[in-house]
């Protein structure tokens, strides 16, 4: 079985489901009991100053991230919070994804996300995307998604209005022009 962890899921502009259409789709899990993701181009409308006063209003937020939109990060557990960031070891539930990039679903870390304390770089989710055994192969096969590895630049860099536009320009084709429907020769 290929493993597609720590690769991106673009969505196809034939993908109309209203959560998913023109999503990009960081894949976090992989493997032969399914995947799990965090769509990484979804707003929520809250910002990071916000989401944390409602957790705890002590937490000091530095006004340079207080403004962080918190994405929409899938339609399972929308009440969790998942959060992507470069590599800072020490919380509690954190796991390493590649050298360079870690999710953390502990609650500690919120006491530092809003200032100096915090990754360098991060992502901060509420929900996230799964897929069943076989489900995200089948819908690969159905033409919804197309797959490019990840890369941290384009995850924590590249501002989320233009994370698909990106990701689609880094397959080197145009988009518009591919089929909707699959073929088989």
């Amino acid at each position: 079985m290929q493993s597609f962890e720590n690769h991106f899921l673009i969505a196809m502009p034939s993908l109309e489901d209203p959560y998913f259409s023109r999503s990009l789709t960081y894949i976090c899990e992989h493997n032969e009991h399914g995947a799990m993701g965090i769509v990484i181009n979804q707003p929520t409308g809250l910002h990071l100053k916000e989401m944390l006063k409602q957790v705890d209003e002590s937490i000091q937020v530095d006004e340079d991230k207080a403004e962080q939109i918190v994405l929409a990060g899938g339609p399972v557990s929308p009440d969790r919070g998942f959060i992507l960031h470069s590599t800072q070891p020490g919380w509690a539930s954190s796991l390493a994804l590649t050298s360079d990039i870690m999710v953390t679903t502990s609650k500690d870390i919120l006491a530092v996300l809003g200032n100096s304390k915090a990754p360098e770089k991060c992502l901060v989710a509420l929900g996230y995307a799964g897929w069943s055994a076989g489900q995200l192969e089948e819908e690969i096969q159905h033409n919804s998604w197309l797959l490019i590895e990840a890369d941290s630049d384009l995850l924590f860099n590249v501002p989320i209005h233009k994370k698909w536009q990106a990701a689609v320009q880094k397959l080197g084709v145009d988009i518009w022009q591919l089929a909707p429907d699959v073929g088989h020769a």
